[in-house]
Order: C-alpha cells, then structure tokens, then sequence
C-alpha cells in the first residue's frame, strides 16, 4: 500500500517536472527530485528509468553530485520567470497581493545564483574520456 502511493505519488511529481519545463512558474528540478525520491521507495524499475532517462536523467545526477546547472540555464530560469512574474502582476485584480509574487521571484533568483555555475549548455556534465576522468573516477580525499 505504501510502495504504491510513493510511486503515485512519483507520477504526480513527475508530471509536475515535465510541466515546469515549459511553465516559467514551475520548478523543474524540485518535482524531478521529489520524483527520484519516491520512486526510489515504490518502484525501483521506474526510480532506474528516470535515472538513466536521456533528458531528465542528467538533471537528477547533477544536482545530487552538486555539478550546480550551466549559467545559459540560470539566466533562461530568469529571463522568463521574472516577465511570467510582471504578468501575473498585472493581471492580479488584487493589489496588495501583487507584491506577494516578489517572495518566490527574489527567493527563487538568489537560490539559482547560490547554486555552483558549471560550464557548458548541456546537462550532464563533460563526458569521461583518457584525459578527463568522470564523476566516478575521481577521488575525494
């Protein structure tokens, strides 16, 4: 019974991931994360095909190795979260809850300039080769 609503539970937050690409005001990696975490408790077969998912996968591996996100991704992040931002604004009939929506802009801007800034456009960071060892071949001493 548990197992099950973990990996519902997943599916929900997988699908809120896939939408947050696309939607400015919702995060991405929160609800990839989230969904890494319950299926990792309700389904080791879907928990190992998000991991190893092409796209989504990548996002997943940095940020639990602490790669940080390239900073084309933080400045695209900022370049449509905070117009989505002004737009809600204006639309919002309530006036005083206009500078509601500062909290998460400011919140959610000062959490993507903290994150380490790694190189590169792609997720996944540089590929392994005889030169450049990868994530798993180093040594943390």
């Amino acid at each position: 019974m548990i197992r099950a609503l973990f990996t519902l539970l997943g599916f929900v937050a997988l699908a809120l991931g896939v939408l947050g690409i696309f939607l400015p005001l919702l995060p991405t990696t929160p609800f990839l994360l989230l969904a890494a975490f319950c299926f990792l408790r309700g389904s080791a077969r879907m928990h190992a095909w998000l991991m190893s998912h092409r796209i989504l996968g990548p996002y997943i591996r940095d940020f639990q190795a602490g790669r940080g996100i390239p900073l084309r991704s933080k400045c695209i992040a900022l370049a449509l979260m905070w117009p989505s931002l002004a737009l809600s604004a204006w639309i919002m009939p309530v006036p005083w809850a206009r500078w509601l929506l500062l909290i998460p802009g400011i919140g959610v801007t000062i959490y993507l300039w903290r994150l380490p800034t790694r190189p590169g456009g792609e997720a996944g960071g540089t590929p392994a080769g005889p030169d450049r060892p990868g994530p798993d071949q180093i040594s943390r001493e």
